[in-house]
């Protein structure tokens, strides 16, 4: 089934374009994530795909049969009514009925839990009330009758995906899900879940997330917005990277021709007379499409900065029989440990276990109860806390670095000056002079991240350092502290991230107990036997195949099979592609559009079968 249709879009703020003329389709069962930089439109195009926002120009056609549900970084709420209220705001018998029971029971009454087990059983609400308790008790929200004004930003953002969850379960038509970085103050559990529930519910999704592991779990088609294009990538996150690499590439060789013919244009431009003719004129208006061929700027994602680093002593962090609790919940009981130069820990556990006090005490920010913490005389700690920058935001981006210095040593006796510096992470010139205040929340993280980095520390501490940042500036980041000879202590629940960067892990188990296993996240996940694993980016459909079937050799049948699978996978991948190009035709009879809408969505459904076939028999071909 055909869900959208998008032609020629185009979007701007000001002067800055964030996409230009894209086109693409989405079609049921699609499962696409959306990738760019902060500030470049990614945001903006889903609202315009809820209708919350509108296009400069182009066309949107949205199929009447279906509903989009839109799940927001910024979660609405009516603040004033409880959590039961906000999640069962739809005026349905079945919903009523749900929400009922849930009082009911929140209540502990009998006489109103009889009436509404009663009513359940009339209307036949068992079924999705008891999906509806799964993703409550997943997503760990209870005390339903508690004021949604009382909640912090994590609990937040639980109960608005809860919410939408909840709402596309109880719709009947077909649902266009759109998640604007869902998996945000989630712990890993729920991260793990959420990813099997997408993947197991018949979804159709748009996603943004900076959660690789999610990411390439969920989703089978990643578009990015790059220069005010839509480039459109089939498969994982890893697949993406190295297509992207490839275009990079060709781009760079493009221009370098490009430049080329530049200069010889112009050389004939500087010598024509006032008076063209009109072949020197189709010239001449060719030429300035060359120039802005060669003037095409490729940045590089890949940061190597050799800094110079404060030198770090041989004592650095002593921690001695430390205790630690609050009220009756025990953080540290009797902690020991002695951080070196050089170590790379990173620190996992539930939410509210305890991490960030963990944090805040090395920093000396929070007292123990008893013990020592005894800190090395050359230590220079780099806080990244999930607080964000506390400044006067009516300071230029360049004004707030200089501040701190005007330049960044490097190990080889050069510098970097703060212009460079933030070149180096994903600030160009133009943006160098844009007010604080009006950067997006992602920029202003980077910006954060940045002002710790520049003040050139020997001992980081990141606490949830991944939230709100773009995958490209978090290539930057992996890339910084790959090559950070000082300390580095990562609290996060981003998997792909803590899997880079650490060497051992320091587990909070709860009750005090603090566990040092020796190896990275993924290592950590199957050494407890989990019933969801992630040891890579994507258990690929191949691996799947080859960890349930037994490898055997072709048959004679077989290898016809896998030969004429070949040629029909070509076959519907080029009709595939004709139909779209035709879908494309804003001209194009309503009658015919939707013919066309039926076929590519029967050929997409052969493809998804006649590919996953192919897998399996080129298992056996190996």
């Amino acid at each position: 089934m055909h869900y959208v249709s998008v032609t020629d879009l185009s979007k701007s703020f000001g002067v800055q374009s964030l996409f230009t003329n894209i086109s693409f389709h989405i079609e049921e069962g699609d499962k696409i994530a959306l990738v760019a930089r902060n500030g470049f439109g990614k945001s903006t195009l889903l609202k315009i795909l809820a209708e919350q926002e509108f296009a400069d120009s182009g066309k949107v056609w949205i199929n009447k049969e279906i509903t989009v549900a839109l799940f927001e970084q910024e979660p609405i709420f009516h603040d004033d009514k409880s959590i039961l209220e906000n999640i069962f705001h739809h005026k349905h018998p079945i919903i009523n009925a749900i929400a009922e029971y849930e009082v009911a029971c929140d209540e502990d009454n009998a006489e109103k839990i009889s009436a509404s087990i009663h009513k359940m059983d009339e209307l036949g609400a068992w079924n999705f009330d008891v999906k509806v308790k799964q993703i409550l008790g997943k997503l760990n929200i209870h005390h339903l009758n508690q004021s949604v004004k009382t909640l912090s930003g994590g609990q937040r953002k639980r109960v608005a995906l809860a919410k939408t969850l909840i709402d596309i379960g109880f719709e009947n038509k077909h649902v266009l899900l759109i998640m604007d970085e869902p998996t945000n103050h989630l712990d890993v559990e729920m991260v793990e879940w959420l990813e099997h529930y997408l993947n197991h519910e018949k979804i159709t999704l748009l996603l943004v997330t900076h959660d690789r592991y999610f990411l390439s779990a969920v989703c089978k088609e990643i578009w990015e917005l790059d220069k005010s294009e839509l480039f459109v990538y089939k498969g994982d996150y890893e697949n993406y990277l190295e297509k992207k690499t490839a275009r990079i590439e060709s781009d760079a060789a493009s221009i370098g021709k490009a430049k080329n013919t530049f200069r010889k244009e112009l050389e004939w431009m500087r010598k024509q007379p006032k008076a063209r003719t009109t072949k020197s004129k189709s010239r001449q208006d060719n030429f300035y499409e060359i120039e802005k061929k060669a003037k095409q700027q490729i940045v590089d994602e890949q940061l190597k900065l050799e800094m110079k680093m404060s030198r770090l002593g041989g004592k650095v962090v002593e921690m001695k029989k430390v205790n630690k609790c609050f009220d009756e919940k025990i953080i540290l009981k009797g902690f020991d440990y002695t951080f070196v130069k050089g170590e790379r820990v990173g620190i996992v556990g539930k939410n509210g276990i305890g991490k960030s006090t963990f944090i805040n005490m090395i920093l000396g920010l929070e007292n123990a109860d008893s013990g020592k913490i005894n800190i090395g005389d050359t230590v220079v700690f780099g806080n990244y806390s999930q607080q964000g920058l506390e400044i006067k935001e009516n300071v230029r981006v360049i004004e707030f670095v200089k501040n701190i210095a005007e330049h960044f040593p490097l190990a080889s006796g050069g510098t970097l000056s703060a212009a460079q510096f933030l070149q180096l992470f994903l600030f160009d010139p133009e943006k160098q002079y844009t007010y604080i205040n009006s950067l997006s929340g992602g920029e202003k993280r980077r910006l954060h991240l940045l002002s710790i980095l520049f003040r050139n520390p020997n001992f980081l501490v990141l606490d949830e350092p991944t939230n709100d940042l773009d995958l490209p500036t978090l290539g930057v980041l992996e890339n910084f502290l790959n090559d950070f000879p000082g300390c580095l202590v990562i609290a996060s629940h981003d998997r792909y991230f803590m899997d880079r960067l650490v060497d051992h892990l320091f587990v909070f188990e709860g009750g005090g107990i603090v566990r040092d296993f020796p190896g990275n996240y993924s290592q950590y996940r199957l050494s407890l036997n989990d019933t969801l694993p992630q040891t890579s980016i994507v258990q690929t459909k191949t691996e799947a195949v080859s960890k349930t079937k037994p490898k055997q050799k072709f048959t004679f049948k077989e290898k016809r099979e896998f030969e004429f699978l070949e040629k029909e996978i070509t076959a519907l991948n080029s009709e595939k592609i004709e139909i779209t190009k035709k879908l494309n035709d804003s001209n194009l009879p309503f009658e015919e559009l939707t013919q066309l809408s039926i076929r590519i969505e029967t050929i997409t459904k052969m493809l998804d079968e006649k590919e996953f076939r192919w897998l399996e028999l080129s298992e056996l071909s190996e």
